[in-house]
């Protein structure tokens, strides 16, 4: 009889599936995977998928993930994004075997483009770029040869040599494969296998400008890391032939190539380009502002890896591309600080509430669960004081029907601290309400016996005397439409203009001991996390996500 157990177990993905299977048929011994990103830039929510599937597959199996840069492009990668990499892939709870670079292996590719050029299947080509797109064809129609397609390996040899050794300008040559121009597969004909960049290298400095291309040193490095599985997403699957055909003409180890479909965010941007635009034209902070979809962005934002590591669990694996609504990311994170936030009270839009019956320049302590879904987090004290705040949409002069919070006439709830009953109200010559005057019931305190008293309303609240000054950063989406990419126009056209608001809230002091990064549930408002601008002199909190699902709501309305 086969357990429930066993039966999850069994629930596996397509990937999964096809890793069990060489397995067991003893096609290998242990998987090998990698993940490798190129350090052009910070890894966001999109590679958060592929981590957890490379990494997840080599936990899951027996064997292990090398981190591997795809460093072939010297003008737009930095140290800089080398080490936001390895300290995001860490954060997220994983680590590698071994850290590698396709630097490493310059000189094996090197070697490996002259095997081709002395088997005839490689030629140094002399056409522009523009030359050379005009002679590959359409998918319906054929390509032409290059005038230089002929050239013999002797040649070839020596002009990729001088290429090698700084002879020719920029642009002046590439060395391509000589394969098929007639190819179905535009990818196939004749493809750029080098080019010249005389540029600085983060790690070779200039001893080299020619570079490889991403897929001649994409499936030659992962063959020489015996890379049993080498997955990627699915718009490499036309990429795959190339992939096998080096692999043969070279004769070396058979790593596999397989696809996943990408998952897209809604209300969110992934490529990196538009990401490295919204940094550099100053609509976000850095790569990892708060609004910015790049993990260390959700980091500072206040989510968790857990939620993270969930979040791409429930997206899964699949075949065929889809979106995916941002509302299940912040549905995981609710989930996960549900269970391990502390409950603060932080009163963001005050108005002063007088307890008239309370002795003057007493404080006397109150107390309240740091967390009521974890018993073992204790209970913290709360100074109580005849002068409070309470949010200014907690009270209405004329309430309606179903309006239980505070009103004349009306009872509430302190949470942890008194019932109040409201008296009166003071306004300005404006006619706002500048202080509400209460008397508290005494013997109402919390855990006391109020047998015969109904209230329906539970208010946070403040001391005034002893409420500390925070700045709060209401974080929302950095779109204001769903699908961003299908807009016409720019896609900066469509930022959300109330993707950030700052205010000024007003804090229990238990606040005042936040570490940075910890997070807080503030008592019916939201999820928020003190955030790395924080001082001696000023506290910040970030807004990670809002106890509910704001957008939904008014999609509804």
């Amino acid at each position: 009889m086969i357990t429930e157990e066993k039966k999850e177990e069994k629930n596996l993905n397509f990937i999964e599936e096809i890793v069990e299977g060489d397995l067991q048929s003893g096609k290998y011994t242990q998987i090998i995977t990698r993940f490798p990103p190129e350090p052009n830039g910070y890894l966001h929510i999109g590679h958060a998928s592929s981590i957890c599937l490379n990494f997840g597959l080599t936990k899951k199996f027996q064997g292990y993930t090398n981190l591997r840069f795809d460093d072939t492009n010297p003008v737009t990668e930095d140290t800089e994004y080398v080490e936001s990499i390895k300290n995001d892939i860490r954060w997220m709870g994983f680590e590698w075997e071994n850290e590698l670079y396709a630097s490493d292996y310059f000189d094996k590719l090197y070697e490996f483009a002259v095997t081709l050029i002395s088997k005839g299947l490689a030629y140094v080509d002399d056409s522009t770029s523009e030359e050379i797109a005009t002679l590959k064809g359409t998918p319906t129609e054929p390509g032409k040869d290059s005038p230089y397609r002929n050239r013999t390996a002797e040649e070839n040899l020596v002009l990729f040599e001088e290429m090698k050794n700084g002879a020719f300008p920029d642009g002046s040559r590439t060395l391509r494969a000589k394969i098929d121009m007639a190819h179905i597969n535009m990818l196939m004909r004749d493809p750029i296998l080098y080019r010249i960049k005389h540029a600085h290298h983060h790690r070779t400095g200039d001893k080299w400008c020619i570079y490889p291309m991403y897929d001649f040193a994409h499936g030659q490095s992962d063959s020489i890391e015996t890379v049993t599985h080498s997955i990627c997403t699915l718009e490499f699957a036309p990429h795959r032939e190339l992939y096998d055909w080096l692999i043969e003409q070279l004769g070396i180890y058979p790593s596999q190539q397989y696809e996943f479909a990408r998952r897209n965010l809604n209300y969110t941007v992934t490529s990196k380009r538009k990401l490295l635009r919204l940094v550099q034209e100053g609509h976000v902070n850095g790569w990892n502002d708060p609004r910015m979809p790049t993990i260390s962005g959700l980091r500072r934002r206040g989510y968790t890896p857990e939620s993270i590591r969930d979040f791409c669990e429930r997206i899964g694996v699949a075949r065929r591309e889809n979106m995916i609504d941002v509302g299940l990311l912040e549905f995981c994170v609710r989930e996960d600080l549900n269970k391990i936030a502390s409950r603060r009270m932080v009163v963001l839009d005050p108005v002063k509430v007088l307890i008239t019956n309370f002795p003057e320049g007493v404080t006397e302590m109150c107390h309240s669960e740091n967390n009521p879904e974890d018993m073992g987090a204790g209970m913290r004290e709360i100074p109580f004081t005849k002068e409070i705040f309470i949010e200014k949409e907690d009270f209405m002069e004329v309430p309606s029907k179903k309006y239980f919070r505070l009103a004349p006439g009306k009872m509430v709830r302190l949470k942890g601290a008194y019932i109040i009953l409201c008296n009166d109200m003071i306004k300005n010559e404006e006619g706002e309400i500048t202080e509400v005057h209460c008397s508290y019931v005494e013997n109402s305190k919390s855990g006391q016996d109020t047998t015969g008293i109904n209230v329906k309303g539970t208010l946070h609240w403040v001391s005034a005397l002893h409420a500390a000054e925070v700045e709060v950063r209401l974080y929302d989406r950095l779109f204001s439409v769903e699908d961003v990419s299908s807009e016409e126009g720019d896609f900066q056209d469509y930022i959300n203009p109330k993707s950030l608001e700052i205010i000024t809230g007003y804090a229990e002091p238990a606040l005042l001991e936040a570490k940075e990064g910890e997070s807080f549930q503030f008592l019916r408002k939201g999820y928020f996390a003190k955030d790395s601008d924080s001082n001696a002199a000023r506290l910040v909190f970030n807004r990670t996500v809002t106890l509910r699902d704001n957008w939904t709501k008014a999609a509804e309305k």
